[in-house]
């Protein structure tokens, strides 16, 4: 997997527990998780793990030769070039040499780094280990995938990826997961800069045009409540949620439209609309109105067409109001097994654990290749929607699994994540589209999904 290298000012000197330039003698410890090679020198990235610290070294060389670290901020797109932190050359003499110790991260700034050793032959061509990082924040699957995704989220904008809006609210939901299901808190940051970022933004309270936005942005919402404890989140959930229900109009019988800007009627906006409207009403005491607005949702979906006879839901509905027969995108197999759980807590009704059970016993089968859960049509890229995709399918999965006492899909969603684990994983615990491997890019749709994923298969 590769990134794209960028031009930046000189890192300023960064202190965490200890600051930039500290003694690699007094490290605790010496991992090395990544090398590289130029003209027979090894080039090495050393981590102490206990401080969340690393340094450069280069072996097997001779007088002039110079090594330094190279420090990103945005798992590897960008960094300092200028900066070369511990630049130094191998004493006259000497066959090898090191830098001094630097930090990985900015905890100041929230600033969620790498590092990468690099060296230069005298006279040569410089050579770059991967990135990596220590194992702060990062000592298990799960937190590693957190970890990295984090270095997505932009410390301006307060989204991920710069500006991503309903892939942002999936990325931060992710986020808010596992730090429920792992106890790391380390990025309950996120939640309150977010909302307070971006709380007025498009059309205030996270509302837009787009009604499936809409409900993306009002679980993420949920989730944050049920995290923090704090109801400004779910105030924002039930301002969405009304948002949502004032777009539900005759069209085909009923059902809430996926744009403000006509009549179409969706699946993964329906989806949403009931899994919100049941998740309110399990945390308002006494509501009767969201429970009534989720029946009459489930009642319409359910009879709406879009539920084809393989058990697959298909996009929406055509103007006639038949099925269209697009595609089974994954995101619609997955959030209705999260919205159908959800609606039983409220109703206690076990038939929908059963219709849930039915449809993910079609699904985790159907969209299977290589023994792993595939996209319809899956790119090998990591930019536009698609790429979310996948994360909420097994984000509902698993809870439809945790929910019913067999957890009929452990075995499932386990081997699909030691998969992506074994072969769709770089250094620096990122991941690309691919979880049976051969990916070759990189980026927090794809990062966000296998987030969703160990998330689901170890909680």
């Amino acid at each position: 997997m590769t990134a794209t290298s960028a031009t930046a000012a000189p890192a300023a000197v960064v202190c965490n527990t200890y600051c930039d330039a500290r003694d690699p003698s007094l490290s605790p410890q010496d991992r090395v998780p990544v090398t590289a090679t130029v003209a027979s020198r090894t080039i090495a990235l050393h981590f102490d793990d206990a401080d969340a610290m690393g340094w450069a070294s280069i072996e097997n060389g001779g007088a002039d030769d110079r090594v330094w670290l190279d420090r990103s901020m945005d798992g590897g797109a960008t960094w300092g070039a200028d900066s070369r932190l511990g630049d130094t050359a191998v004493p006259s003499g000497g066959s090898g040499w090191r830098t001094q110790m630097y930090n990985v991260d900015d905890w100041g700034s929230q600033g969620v780094g790498a590092l990468r050793a690099c060296g230069q032959p005298a006279g040569g061509a410089i050579a770059c280990t991967p990135w990596a990082r220590t194992t702060w924040n990062a000592g298990s699957r799960s937190t590693a995938a957190a970890t990295a995704l984090m270095m997505s989220y932009d410390r301006g904008t307060k989204l991920f990826g710069g500006n991503g809006w309903w892939t942002g609210a999936n990325a931060l939901t992710a986020i808010i997961d596992n730090s429920r299901i792992t106890g790391m808190g380390s990025y309950r940051y996120a939640i309150a800069d977010t909302y307070d970022k971006n709380i007025d933004a498009q059309g205030g309270q996270f509302r837009n045009e787009y009604l499936d936005d809409t409900g993306w942005w009002g679980l993420a919402w949920i989730a944050a409540y049920d995290l923090t404890g704090d109801s400004r989140y779910l105030d924002t959930a039930r301002v969405d949620a009304d948002h949502m229900y004032a777009n539900w109009n005759s069209t085909c019988g009923g059902g809430v439209r996926w744009s403000t800007n006509g009549n179409y009627k969706n699946a993964i906006t329906n989806e949403l609309f009931l899994q919100l409207t049941s998740a309110l009403h399990n945390r308002i005491p006494g509501d009767t109105v969201y429970l009534e607005r989720a029946r009459g949702e489930w009642n319409w979906f359910r009879d709406s067409g879009m539920i084809n006879g393989d058990r697959l839901i298909n996009d929406g509905l055509t103007d006639e109001c038949a099925n269209n027969g697009q595609p089974t995108w994954t995101y619609n197999q997955g959030v209705i097994l999260g919205a159908l759980t959800e609606f039983h807590r409220a109703t206690g009704d076990a038939g929908l654990l059963t219709t849930a059970r039915d449809l993910a016993d079609a699904s985790s089968v159907r969209l299977q290749t290589d023994g792993v859960l595939r996209e319809p049509g899956e790119g090998d890229t990591c930019t536009g929607d698609g790429p979310s995709f996948k994360g909420a399918y097994v984000r509902g999965l698993g809870v439809l699994n945790r929910q019913l006492s067999d957890r009929p899909y452990s075995a499932t969603l386990t081997r699909w994540a030691d998969s992506a684990y074994d072969r769709d994983r770089n250094p620096l615990d990122q991941y690309g589209p691919h979880w049976s491997g051969g990916s070759a890019t990189i980026g927090y749709g794809c990062q966000q999904s296998v987030l969703d994923l160990m998330n689901a298969a170890s909680g």
